[in-house]
């Protein structure tokens, strides 16, 4: 992989000493907005077709939407069927141009929270400048920004000698299993390129990026204790319980951990009892014990969110070292699910974000600057981060009250997004 770093920050200087658009430049501005209407038209479109994840039918709708739009544009596009991790699929697709050019991969997804038994359907304008739709957001506008941008380098005569790879996962909201499988056109394409662009809608403000996202993995505790009758808990051949012990533990938790920086761990959910059922795929469960009988399980599912893979690991074992100081008569196991990895802030991470930014600045759009990571989520960006010199995300819609029946996205920066999307494409193509 060539050392883009040295590359990208003269690039910086360069554009800085120049502070103005090209002419090229100005050709792809003139198009996206001359376009604008016929985006948002293909936005609403999008928005309209149910892609809840497990709505295999809409996702695959979703990408077929799409597919004809990255076509005209010279793209080799197919779908790529997710039966083999039980989900509908992914969009890819693949733009070879000069070998001396960048190699640039492009991150979305086609899949909503918004199931069809969802009351949240169909988009509907709020304003002038903002509209409702399930997706709008998070990231069926992104999507469109990313196809805006390629096109205004199609009308500029930008795009031929360019090296592009797309992703357009159907399972960013709620991942297929086994993930080596769920995401390994996502990884496979990042180890291919030396860019990584993810076009979500961080923490959905146009003045911020991600340098960084904390990864998602799940956790669940179990807990053993002794049965018997509650007038002799606590004596010694009989101890505390389950559901002492697994008090004991998470208080722990909070206590010894709660101070780590940008790390959150949360107990979403806890069984206790006598006897005790979970239905993990459901998530939900069920218990019976008597008051008067010492409890013998207890199960905490919960999950956790760290920055650094040096710190998810770190992390781990603390809680591994504070289950195994079990009280009186009991027993705990905690177990790690595989899950989103973190997307550590670099150095490359930094030098992309400032070259986006001088853009937005040519563009007269402001600054933009790095997003607290405690403010956006896990992102299909983090499967990509450690394979890339360089990555940054939220390059999609800005808005608001994501995954929620208010979702709102802002529709007078679809054209504003689209501009600061194709002209960074631009500038790292060269």
């Amino acid at each position: 992989m060539r050392n883009l770093l040295t590359i990208l920050f003269l690039t910086v200087i360069a554009v800085n000493s120049a502070a103005q658009v090209s002419e090229i430049e100005q050709l792809m501005i003139n198009h996206i907005d001359q376009t604008n209407d016929e985006a948002l038209e293909l936005l609403i479109e999008s928005i309209n077709i149910n892609s809840g994840t497990m709505n295999f039918d809409g996702v695959k709708a979703t990408a077929e939407h799409l597919i004809p739009h990255f076509e005209a544009l010279g793209f080799k596009t197919w779908f790529e069927d997710g039966a083999e991790w039980n989900r509908a699929g992914h969009l890819v697709a693949e733009h070879l141009g000069s070998e001396d050019a960048p190699k640039i991969m492009l991150i979305g997804h086609l899949d909503t929270v918004f199931e069809p038994d969802s009351p949240f359907q169909k988009f509907e304008m709020v304003n002038d400048t903002t509209a409702k739709g399930p997706g709008i957001a998070d990231m069926k506008g992104g999507n469109v920004i990313m196809l805006q941008a390629l096109r205004a380098l199609k009308e500029a005569g930008a795009l031929d000698d360019m090296n592009i790879k797309i992703v357009i996962t159907g399972d960013e909201e709620l991942s297929g299993r086994p993930l080596d499988l769920s995401k390994k056109a996502l990884i496979d394409a990042a180890k291919w390129a030396d860019i990584s662009l993810g076009f979500e809608n961080g923490d959905g403000s146009p003045k911020t990026a991600n340098v960084s996202r904390r990864g998602s993995i799940g956790w669940e505790l179990n807990v053993t204790g002794t049965p018997a009758h509650s007038s002799q808990i606590f004596r010694e051949d009989i101890g505390v319980g389950a559901v002492f012990e697994a008090s004991r533990i998470l208080l722990a938790f909070y206590e010894e951990l709660r101070d780590e920086e940008f790390l959150t761990f949360n107990p979403g959910r806890i069984i206790g009892g006598t006897t005790v059922n979970q239905d993990k795929g459901a998530n939900s469960g069920s218990a019976f014990g008597k008051t008067n009988v010492v409890a013998e399980t207890a199960i905490v599912a919960g999950d956790l969110r760290a920055l650094s893979p040096e710190q998810e690991e770190r992390v781990k074992d603390k809680m591994r070292e504070i289950v195994s100081r079990n009280l009186p008569g009991t027993s705990a196991v905690i177990e790690f699910d595989e899950g989103y990895p973190p997307m550590a802030p670099t150095d490359g991470n930094y030098k992309l974000l400032e070259i986006y930014s001088q853009v937005s600045q040519d563009l007269g759009f402001g600054k933009v600057v790095a997003v607290n990571p405690l403010r956006a989520g896990a992102a299909d960006v983090s499967f990509t981060a450690t394979h890339v010199d360089m990555a940054i995300d939220a390059l999609g819609m800005s808005g608001t009250d994501g995954h929620t029946v208010n979702e709102l996205g802002y529709i007078n920066q679809l054209p504003r997004q689209s501009k600061r999307a194709a002209l960074l494409l631009y500038r790292l193509s060269k």
